[in-house]
């Protein structure tokens, strides 16, 4: 057997060290505009990925991190040059005056920034609230770049549960799912109290009830959007910690992974 020198074995393994690094994709959750803190710990929490209470995103970030991708956090207000290496972004939940002290609002420049990013080929995930629970009017700002606007309305409300359950899942239940990779192999979701989403020019709905759109999605330059108008997978609503067994919110989180990732690739 053909012996080959140490210094030839430790450059080949940098070479497929090297190779994976740059094949990585850097899943970047935005802790800007969403900054909620902890009453209880004096620290951020809700829909971040160290948060592995029912509020956070730990089992989202596990889906990807199975699929090879690396997290991060960006705690700073996003700039063309703080996205140069982010894979997908994920901005979730704005924050209002009534849940932090000091929001910070979306603004023109952070906006073009965004959208310059994408327009290159960056991967944009948009996860809203309904308008109670979420800033609206400035963020749409940067959904308006893509042919998106939030609507203040309040769609999918829980409603009271019958006399004996604990409650009523399926008031908040969307069945009958479009043809699209995100929906591959799944027959019913949970999407609770969700903004509407509003498109126009090359932005369309990718999931819609009596002509509205709950879920968007628009091809930018080489990049892409998906809009949804609800926090959607967090950890209280991805698995069947309290979902009944008939809900797919896992089974289309896998989805959503696979075609986040696929379409960074490009």
């Amino acid at each position: 057997m053909k012996q080959f020198p140490i210094k030839t074995i430790l450059l080949l393994l940098l070479s497929v060290t090297v190779s994976f690094s740059s094949a990585q994709k850097n899943v970047v959750l935005d802790n800007f505009y969403n900054n909620e803190i902890s009453s209880k710990t004096g620290k951020p929490y809700h829909y971040l990925w160290e948060d592995k209470a029912l509020s956070g995103f730990s089992e989202l970030g596990d889906l990807f991190v199975a699929k090879a991708a690396k997290l991060s956090t960006l705690k700073e207000k996003p700039t063309e040059k703080n996205l140069k290496n982010a894979s997908i972004y994920i901005i979730v939940d704005p924050d209002t005056k009534q849940e932090t002290a000091n929001p910070h609002f979306m603004d023109i420049s952070a906006a073009n920034a965004i959208a310059k990013w994408v327009k290159k080929g960056g991967v944009l995930l948009l996860l809203t609230n309904d308008y109670t629970n979420c800033e609206l009017d400035s963020f749409n700002l940067l959904a308006e770049k893509f042919g998106m606007k939030y609507n203040k309305v309040l769609l999918h409300p829980e409603l009271k549960a019958e006399a004996g359950m604990p409650r009523n899942y399926n008031s908040c239940a969307c069945v009958n799912l479009p043809n699209h990779p995100l929906f591959t192999g799944v027959n019913k979701i949970f999407l609770k109290e969700v903004s509407s989403i509003t498109c126009t020019g090359t932005a369309k709905a990718v999931l819609s009830e009596k002509g509205q759109a709950l879920i968007a999605e628009a091809h930018y330059g080489k990049g892409y959007v998906l809009a949804v108008g609800d926090p959607w997978l967090y950890n209280e609503y991805i698995d069947h910690a309290h979902l009944p067994a008939d809900f797919e919110n896992l089974k289309a989180a896998h989805n959503l992974v696979d075609l986040l990732l696929k379409l960074a690739a490009k």
